[in-house]
């Protein structure tokens, strides 16, 4: 029982994602400006589709 309770945090703390480092910010960056792009060039066509695209843009 005290193990568990030992060890719950250290399993909580391990799952947790590390900051995001400077290239991978500048991917990400990068990934927007072509998602804009796209939306310029090629607008989304109707409701459902321009919701999907914020989804997207969200969850990412």
């Amino acid at each position: 029982m005290l193990r568990t309770l030992l060890l719950l945090p250290l399993l909580a703390l391990a799952a947790c994602d590390p900051p995001a480092g400077p290239a991978e910010r500048a991917g990400q960056s990068l990934d927007r400006a072509a998602q804009s792009l796209r939306d310029t060039v090629d607008p989304p066509s109707g409701p459902a589709e321009r919701a999907g695209r914020a989804l997207d843009r969200a969850t990412q």
